[in-house]
């Protein structure tokens, strides 16, 4: 495993950095501000749109995708460092093109769609004219174990016919979501039940899609993007929007959830990052008992201790990357998993430390760190809960001792 960042990862982590620091941080209170000043919060702010003409106009724009000629040709270990910079901010990953859950179902689409798939979906997408979402998780069953879904695709001579109900639908509240991809079962009795269920696509239009209400994270609804309860009542489409075929449903899932989980990871070692740099700052700027927060014995080994773990954090999520460039994303499924686990906990700590120091204001909205700390939380969950993830790790590790 080679230490040393590449030169085009180096060229692009200054290039980010810098556009980061004169156009995205100074732009994340407009959002909030054009936000909350809009009609209705489930709508775009124009900053963003502004923001975003700007980073493709620099080259700054669809970093993702390994080793692919749509994107900027990056490999995992490459695209880490960037990954990490986009994760200061909120807003940063869409200004980039390189949020989720359009990351996740460009990679789907780019790995599994057919060429009709890619020129109607993946072009505006790449392009960033549209937004996606991703419809898996119910809310009767434990989506922990996704053989439990219970949504279905029934085959209706030159269409399918889909039913279920989903939630944590993320990017449904956003107005230019044009395109889902639908996870169900078109073959609920096959005795092997990996092969039960199947992937398609679905335009938004389509009749028979409901969204029953918005989820609030924490009390956070995530405007204008918003997770969905949603409900599917007949809604028809075409054969062809079948994904890979039949039965292929959790193939396309690992294809899809391996590089989204190490995204995330990438993401919250910025997000620790940016915590422990508001925790120094505010160390230097208050004083209690006649002395600066900084001089305290506590906040030192709190600083030192934030920066250990960050450090050891984002070594594991570079290993993974690593892992995922040689050996391929099935061999690296371990290494996937280790860092699932430990990188959201260790950004909640160091927000946790982050939100102690900062007193009262800590938790409101005059600083970042609660809803940083809310989104970190959430990813505890996102993509496989830890328990899952723990008991595939055990397992694995099992099976060299045997």
């Amino acid at each position: 495993m080679q230490f040393e960042y590449s030169a085009k990862t180096k060229m692009y982590q200054e290039q980010l950095t810098d556009f980061m620091t004169k156009h995205v941080y100074p732009a994340e209170h407009v959002f909030h501000e054009q936000l909350e000043k809009a009609p209705s919060r489930w709508q775009v702010p124009p900053i963003m749109e502004e923001l975003k003409a700007k980073a493709r106009e620099r080259g700054l724009w669809n970093l993702f995708l390994p080793e692919s000629s749509r994107g900027a040709g990056l490999t995992n270990s490459e695209y880490a460092p960037l990954c990490e910079i986009m994760g200061r901010s909120h807003i940063a990953p869409e200004v980039f093109n390189c949020s989720a859950p359009d990351t996740g179902n460009m990679e789907v689409l780019e790995r599994y769609g057919t060429e009709e798939h890619k020129k109607q979906w993946l072009g505006p997408l790449l392009e960033g004219k549209i937004r996606s979402s991703f419809a898996m998780t119910e809310p009767k069953v434990a989506s922990s174990d996704a053989t439990n879904i219970e949504s279905s695709i029934v085959r209706d001579g030159d269409h399918y016919v889909i039913n279920g109900h989903k939630w944590w639908t993320s990017g449904i509240g956003d107005p230019r979501c044009k395109i889902l991809i639908f996870m169900g079962k078109t073959d609920p009795k096959n005795p092997d039940r990996y092969k039960q269920q199947s992937m398609i696509l679905v335009p938004r239009d389509t009749p028979g899609i409901k969204v029953l209400r918005l989820l609030t994270v924490f009390g956070y609804d995530h405007a204008p993007h918003g997770h969905g309860e949603v409900l599917f009542e007949n809604v028809r489409v075409p054969a062809s929007n079948m994904l890979l075929g039949e039965g292929r449903g959790f193939e396309i899932a690992q294809g899809r959830l391996g590089p989204g989980r190490i995204h995330h990871c990438m993401r919250q070692i910025g997000v620790a990052e940016r915590a422990l740099e508001l925790m120094c700052k505010r160390s230097h700027e208050r004083t209690t008992f006649g002395k600066r927060l900084s001089e305290n014995d506590v906040t030192l080994e709190r600083i030192a201790q934030a920066r250990i773990m960050i450090d050891q954090a984002r070594l594991l999520v570079l290993h993974a990357a690593w892992m995922m460039d040689t050996v391929g994303n099935k061999a690296a499924k371990q290494a996937i998993a280790e860092i699932k686990v430990a990188v959201p906990s260790m950004t909640l700590q160091v927000c946790d430390w982050a939100m102690q120091l900062h007193g009262g204001g800590g938790v409101s909205q005059a600083f970042p760190l609660a809803a940083m700390w809310a989104a970190s939380r959430t990813l505890r969950f996102a993509d496989g809960p830890d328990e899952v993830h723990r008991r595939q790790i055990g397992r694995l590790e099992l099976r060299k001792h045997m």
